[in-house]
């Protein structure tokens, strides 16, 4: 309801000089009994105020005492103006909020503080229990706990049907729970996508990997992100753990197209404001995006630094299976050497030349690797032909053990045959592409989280921290 207090007389005498006012006023509300409570002007003026104002019925209050005329105004479909209602019932949660806040930080202090004075001192008890009980591990699990709580307010985490375990995955180290949405197929096979929740000035996570089947996985990710920017969600957020058509990078030869820019290009013309990706196939592709869309592409390499340093190598040399990937390889081997303080780690190359994409017509060795355990390092692991045959040239060239890591391992076709039935000794691959029964069957393979870096990376953004950090 709102209450409109009318100025003195003399100020609105002016409003009802005019018979043509006092007409419509009267006309405008209702029966006799209210035209009889119009007569004097300046009640006159107060209720044709009203229905400049838009009301649909008024009741009148003189105070002869103050000079005034207060109007209690009524909306035209009959119940009373909503504004100040629901301002009065936000101003009412508003001051409940503020004093559960204050009681809650109160219980904690209390909590926290409780103190024993029998020795004049203050001794913190539920500090000294909660120091004996957790470990150093486990306190600054606890610390980290509390900021993604603090932080997870406005966060709301969606997922595909790209990679539905990892994102699971990544909510889980979150701390919580992943959006509700439905994305499935009409009977067509045209994409249906429903966000099942309200997401209005919230920060969303689109977690969607475009893998095989890329073509459908990507107009998924698309759809999404066009749903949720019509929800009116105040940032868009796409966590794409693999990005597909990232070798379309360049024109090669005539009339083909740079397939990475066009898939750069739809989603932001769908209306995305970030992405997250895993080891780009190039660094070039962040630039496929506006400056208004930044890039963040994160070393999945660190994930397997952990796990080769935890090996015991007998002189390690890290690999590039092409002349491209020196850089990674040579990332992958300044990890190596701050991280664990592994001094004589040397660095080799294989230069291949194709005879055609996918067929490898030979290969040649740059470096050193005689009796020394090899890691090739790559990005990618599609049908493991080149991967295969640089084994077999390091082993030819003394190679004591061949190891390999690449951050996503497509292994399409003869893929995972070939790696079982090949020299190498392990194959470390990361979980930005769901798994297969093939590949779980296949002893040789092992499968890293990369959830845990992709949270982090997550929670950094959302809490507008530094995304370098998590590389040093």
């Amino acid at each position: 309801m709102r209450w409109s207090q009318i100025a003195t007389r003399q100020a609105l005498r002016k409003v009802t000089e005019s018979p043509r006012n006092r007409i419509l006023a009267a006309r405008a509300f209702g029966s006799q009994s209210e035209k009889d409570r119009v007569r004097s002007p300046w009640t006159m003026a107060a209720v044709f105020t009203a229905s400049l104002a838009g009301a649909a019925a008024v009741t009148l209050c003189e105070d002869p005492a103050d000079n005034f005329t207060f109007v209690r105004t009524y909306s035209k479909s009959g119940m009373a103006d909503p504004l100040t209602s629901f301002a009065k019932y936000a101003q009412k949660k508003e001051h409940e909020e503020r004093h559960s806040q204050h009681d809650e930080v109160k219980k904690q202090d209390v909590s926290v503080q409780a103190t024993s004075t029998a020795n004049g001192e203050g001794v913190d008890m539920a500090a000294t229990a909660s120091a004996d009980t957790l470990s150093e591990g486990e306190a600054k699990i606890e610390a980290e706990a509390r900021k993604l709580k603090q932080h997870s307010g406005g966060l709301k985490v969606f997922s595909g049907n790209g990679n539905m375990s990892l994102s699971l995955e990544i909510a889980r180290h979150l701390g919580i729970n992943l959006g509700k949405a439905t994305v499935g197929r009409f009977a067509d096979g045209e994409v249906n996508c429903v966000i099942n929740e309200n997401v209005r000035g919230k920060d969303v996570y689109i977690v969607q990997p475009t893998c095989p089947p890329v073509n459908d996985n990507i107009m998924e990710l698309l759809l999404m992100i066009s749903t949720l920017r019509r929800a009116s969600a105040r940032r868009i957020t796409v966590v794409i753990p693999y990005y597909g058509y990232a070798r379309q990078d360049r024109k090669m030869q005539a009339r083909v197209p740079i397939s990475a820019a066009d898939v750069a290009r739809l989603m932001e013309a769908m209306g995305v404001d970030r992405v997250i990706a895993v080891d780009l196939h190039c660094g070039q592709i962040q630039g496929f995006f506006g400056p208004r869309v930044p890039v963040d592409n994160l070393d999945g390499g660190i994930v397997g630094l952990d796990y080769f340093g935890c090996k015991d190598l007998h002189n390690p040399v890290v690999v590039s299976p092409d002349a491209g990937g020196v850089y990674r390889a040579k990332k992958f081997k300044e990890g190596l050497e701050q991280k664990y303080e592994m001094n004589d780690v040397g660095l080799a190359m294989i230069v291949k030349q194709r005879a055609r994409a996918g067929a490898v017509d030979q290969m040649d060795l740059v470096g050193d690797v005689k009796d020394c355990d090899c890691i090739l390092v790559d990005d990618m692991i599609d049908t493991a032909g080149t991967l295969c045959k640089a084994a077999d040239v390091l082993i030819a060239s003394g190679a004591r053990r061949v190891f390999a890591f690449a951050s996503h391992g497509l292994l399409s076709g003869p893929g995972n045959d070939r790696i079982a039935n090949s020299n190498i000794e392990e194959v470390v691959i990361l979980n930005t592409i769901p798994t297969s029964p093939q590949r779980e069957a296949n002893e040789k393979l092992t499968e890293l989280s990369v959830a845990p870096l992709l949270a982090q990376a997550i929670f950094n953004i959302h809490a507008k921290k530094s995304i370098s950090a998590l590389f040093k």
